[in-house]
């Protein structure tokens, strides 16, 4: 099940919200999110369900055996065991065809390749039970001594599938005691509905966009439509992934819950570090937090910590080489940012910088995009014209022509337009009136805009459910 789906949103939500509000007390609304939550996940993956529970019963009993015998053997042989067996899962499930495969083709083998379908979201609630032990190993949280409360934690459906990643500490408090104010309402419902338009609006018509140049054969495609369709694509990607977030985001404040940002316009950027604080930041404070400072042979080693983060941000993406070239490509231009320093970084032109990060992101997301390394290599030499490809073409014309609203509203849109009709609490009572109508009204409008294309939608998956 996705949330950009008629019968999620007009089904499966509604009913959900009128008993949520309607039950009385917090442990009936946390009995209610465990079912409904398990209910969501098994939609779709109605085996791996089991795998979830599994999961969550090991980290919630490592996180007992881990306060404990705080600082003792069998403390800190169950964080042992939790990390072992939670990247072992994923190792399995995400990895082990893509390990086989490069073992066969590097030392001429014929192993078997196992055929295992990866299971819905595993990568995000792998993350955030492990985020769990590690924080109670470090003695930062306290430890959940309540099964069915963590399981709510780990299972809650409108982070479960595709994130953003939330920390146990980030909602701690809430998960024994949150209300619902009338502005989390507003709030929510206005979140998930521009998150909603994201995806049906935008993001959706930018992949199709992104489709009519880069299905076929690249290398016919011109220097000016492949510039195009990438930046297009990397357009996609942003508006897929944060739509999703801002669903999540809405759907935790209907419920009482305030998750942490996951995207915090990120393409108004002045370079490429300041870039990855802006995306992903669930990811990227992950990592940043739990492997960068980690000690290697006995003490931290800047670099290699550095590189290992972005191996690791890479693979985490999928099991293929270019998800892996890709985080090693970030890493050597924030580690060439680090050598250059803030200070000299900022005496730089800012036109200058704009566009050299912005030339960066997008060749990024080139990699993100051709799985394959010779559509991945073609890319490259089409980006310049090596390929004898056109400068320009027919195609991208007409591309240009038929979508320019689209691209405009992308453009606008991925830009913190949005600040400037905010009130605040020097404004009129007359300006508080418009711009709470417009915003209504502007709500009320997208979200219609945004089911009628839904109608037809047979599948309409977000981007991050694969990862």
């Amino acid at each position: 099940m996705v949330f950009s789906n008629l019968f999620f949103l007009y089904f499966f939500l509604f009913i959900f919200l009128l008993c949520y509000y309607a039950v009385p007390g917090i442990k009936s609304k946390n009995a209610l999110l465990v079912v409904f939550s398990l209910i969501f996940y098994a939609w779709g993956e109605p085996v791996y369900v089991l795998l979830l529970i599994a999961s969550t019963i090991l980290n919630y009993i490592s996180g007992l055996v881990i306060s404990k015998f705080r600082d003792r053997v069998p403390s800190k042989a169950a964080f042992a065991m939790s990390l072992v067996i939670n990247i072992g899962m994923l190792m399995v499930f995400k990895y082990s065809a893509f390990i086989i495969t490069n073992i066969n083709t590097w030392f001429s083998l014929d192993i078997h390749v196992p055929d295992i379908s990866l299971p819905i979201g595993i990568s995000f609630y792998t993350f955030q039970a492990m985020s769990y032990t590690i924080d109670c190993y470090w003695d930062t949280v306290k430890v959940q001594k309540n099964y069915f409360k963590f399981l709510m934690y780990v299972s809650l459906f409108p982070q479960l599938v595709a994130g953003p990643i939330v920390r146990y500490s980030d909602i701690e408090n809430e998960i024994s005691s949150r209300t619902i104010s009338h502005a989390d309402i507003s709030t929510g419902i206005t979140r998930i509905t521009i998150g909603l338009a994201k995806k049906a609006i935008i993001a959706n018509n930018l992949y199709t966009v992104v489709k009519s140049f880069f299905s076929n054969d690249i290398s016919s495609v011109s220097v000016a439509g492949t510039w195009y369709a990438v930046t297009m694509y990397a357009l996609y990607v942003y508006f897929d992934f944060s739509g999703y977030s801002d669903m999540a985001i809405g759907l935790g404040n209907l419920l009482g819950f305030h998750f942490n940002e996951n995207f915090n316009y990120p393409f108004i950027c002045k370079d490429v570090t300041e870039f990855w604080q802006r995306w992903h930041i669930s990811l990227s404070t992950f990592f940043r937090d739990y492997l960068l400072y980690i000690p290697i042979f006995g003490k931290r080693r800047q670099t290699l910590n550095l590189f290992i983060v972005w191996f690791c941000t890479g693979l985490w993406h999928g099991a293929s080489w270019n998800f892996v070239f890709w985080g090693l490509y970030f890493g050597i231009f924030i580690f060439i940012e680090q050598l250059i320093g803030k200070k000299r970084i900022k005496k730089i032109p800012l036109v200058i910088r704009h566009i050299y990060n912005k030339l960066v992101i997008i060749v990024g997301f080139g990699i993100f995009y051709f799985e394959d390394l010779g559509s991945l290599g073609n890319f490259f030499k089409n980006l310049i014209g090596l390929n004898n490809n056109a400068l320009i073409d027919d195609h991208l014309r007409i591309s240009i022509t038929n979508n320019i609203f689209l691209i405009i509203a992308a453009i606008v849109a991925s830009l913190p337009v949005s600040r400037l009709f905010r009130a605040d609490n020097n404004s009129s009572p007359f300006r508080l009136c418009l711009i709470g109508t417009a915003k209504i009204a502007f709500t009320l409008t997208i979200f219609i805009i945004s089911s009628i294309l839904l109608v037809d939608a047979t599948n309409n998956p977000f981007l991050y459910f694969r990862f």
